[in-house]
């Protein structure tokens, strides 16, 4: 799917799907570990950035899959044994959301002034079916995944849908790339918390007045981005692999509305991210 949702790293892969890619049959276990540094909005909606350090996660143990997106753990329950390809997905999701829960995190006087949010745990699922081999070579891989969360933690106590769709590609046995779209559906709680501005609200931060967000579910924004990695050890499969990330979103209908981003920030969103990553 498509981490990327405000979960503070939102959709930062860094491409570690891509080494899983070149795998071979035999291989049945393996992991590899990223770290880089990311430029994302100080908060979902927002023209302000700011630098944070974002740690990766993806591996399998005995075909069984897991990866993170930002602070999110897929698990995927259904062991990829199929010689044709076709990798069935199923099983959780748990994550949590740091959206405007720190202040000092926020550089827009006003937002600051809305008050201080508290972190949402999410948990769920996702089911998806992807295929190996499919278009440039016996190593690409096509997926599409939908992934359904709800806030546990007493925070915006809501619902998140997210499809995405994605794309990687070997471009030789050192280098690849990848893309991905995706687009979160919210329930109306979830608006209500993040972009309607009470009236108390609009008093303390001088931001107008809102409530047309948390009147009911909709689509908030869509997604792509774009992944490219390099291996410095000379195979994608296996050591040091470089990768970078590039991503934008754009922010709809009456969440777009809200003075949080109308005014205060920007409907377009941007990301980009640096990191390294070590397969074993």
């Amino acid at each position: 799917m498509n981490i990327f949702s405000r979960t503070v790293l939102l959709t930062l892969s860094f491409g570690l799907a891509a080494p899983a890619l070149a795998q071979e049959t035999e291989d049945h276990s393996n992991l590899t570990v990223g770290l880089g540094v990311a430029a994302i909005p100080s908060y979902e909606g927002s023209d302000d950035y700011r630098i944070i350090p974002a740690p990766q996660l993806r591996g399998k143990v005995h075909d069984f899959a897991f990866w993170t997106r930002g602070p999110a753990l897929y698990i995927d329950a259904i062991p990829n044994r199929d010689d044709s390809g076709v990798d069935f997905q199923f099983g959780p999701v748990v994550g949590a959301r740091f959206d405007r829960t720190s202040r000092k995190a926020i550089k827009d006087d006003a937002v600051a002034a809305l008050g201080k949010l508290d972190t949402a745990i999410e948990v769920g699922g996702f089911a998806g079916i992807g295929k190996t081999g499919i278009i440039t070579s016996a190593y690409d891989n096509l997926s599409a995944r939908v992934a359904v969360t709800k806030d546990i933690g007493g925070a915006h106590e809501s619902y998140i849908i997210t499809p995405a769709i994605e794309y990687f590609t070997p471009l030789s046995i050192k280098s690849f790339v990848g893309i991905g779209v995706s687009a979160d559906y919210v329930g109306k709680k979830y608006g209500n918390y993040y972009f309607d501005v009470t009236p108390a609200q609009a008093l303390a931060s001088g931001l107008p007045a809102y409530d047309r967000a948390g009147a009911k579910s909709g689509f908030r924004k869509v997604s792509a981005n774009f992944t490219g990695g390099y291996s410095l050890s000379g195979d994608i499969r296996r050591g040091w692999t470089l990768f970078a990330l590039g991503g934008y979103s754009r922010m709809l209908g009456r969440y777009a509305d809200s003075p949080v981003v109308a005014i205060a920030g920007s409907k377009d969103q941007w990301i980009g991210a640096l990191g390294v990553g070590y397969t074993f």
